[in-house]
């Protein structure tokens, strides 16, 4: 089955049994608030599938996995599906069986895309990453080596030392870890009141980035919400609600008043 198939067919499904869950169906909810999937045990936001009786959640792409994908940047190697990376060594909590996914650079707790021969991992979420992400004229392009330190962290390689994806303006002035965009969410959920139920990226803060790296006066202005529409659409993928894509890029490209 071709992935635009898969992708169309999963998409009509609005009640299913899955693998992980047999004991009730799940339900495509679409709640305005972030989850952490129970399959991949990584954070989603938006629509899930859900069963309400036992508060069970699965991204849209652990619900709905491929026996097998492949990607570019991993040319002549095939991905497998598995619901845990299988085990390098028998005894339990030994180091050998932590990994963490080539992509983000985050750690591999459940559901996952592994290559045997290889021994690359990546996150059912993560395969999903666009090559190439523009707006309004700016273009940023999905790199596995890089040059130049990421403009968030201001380092080359991730903290546990993996080299992970980034995103590179065209101009390679700019570079963001993708493994960086996404704590910069998790950071920013943690002090949202827990109360409200719209924890929207459109809020999302940016900290680090101030207008004046980007330039001076309103084209500075301007190229820095390009960039903010950018980070929230990579953001949106790693969380797998692609929609939140268009609402973050129609409120950021929004002209000023």
């Amino acid at each position: 089955m071709s992935r635009e198939l898969e992708v169309v067919i999963s998409t009509k499904v609005t009640k299913k049994t899955h693998f992980s869950h047999p004991e009730h169906e799940l339900e495509l909810k679409n709640y305005q608030k972030p989850y952490c999937c129970d399959g991949c045990k990584e954070q989603g936001y938006g629509p899930r599938y859900r069963c309400e009786l036992c508060d069970f959640d699965l991204h849209k792409e652990c619900m709905f996995p491929s026996l097998t994908t492949s990607h570019e940047f991993f040319q002549g190697s095939t991905f497998k599906f598995f619901n845990q990376t299988p085990a390098k060594c028998s005894k339990r909590n030994c180091k050998e069986n932590e990994r963490c996914c080539d992509a983000c650079g985050m750690d591999i707790n459940g559901f996952v895309y592994h290559c045997e021969e290889k021994g690359w991992d990546l996150h059912p979420c993560c395969r999903n990453l666009e090559k190439e992400i523009e707006m309004d004229g700016v273009n940023f392009q999905l790199c596995n080596k890089v040059s130049k330190k990421c403009s968030f962290c201001k380092k080359k390689k991730l903290p546990n030392g993996v080299q992970g994806w980034s995103y590179v303006s065209k101009s390679d002035n700019y570079h963001f870890h993708v493994y960086c965009t996404m704590q910069m969410v998790v950071e920013s959920w943690k002090n949202w009141p827990k109360d409200n139920n719209f924890l929207a990226l459109e809020n999302l803060e940016l900290p680090v980035l101030q207008a004046n790296s980007f330039g001076s006066g309103g084209k500075g202005g301007k190229f820095l919400r390009i960039v903010m529409a950018i980070l929230r659409s990579i953001v949106a993928i790693l969380l797998g609600d692609p929609t939140l894509i268009i609402l973050s890029t129609a409120i950021e490209l929004l002209p000023l008043p």
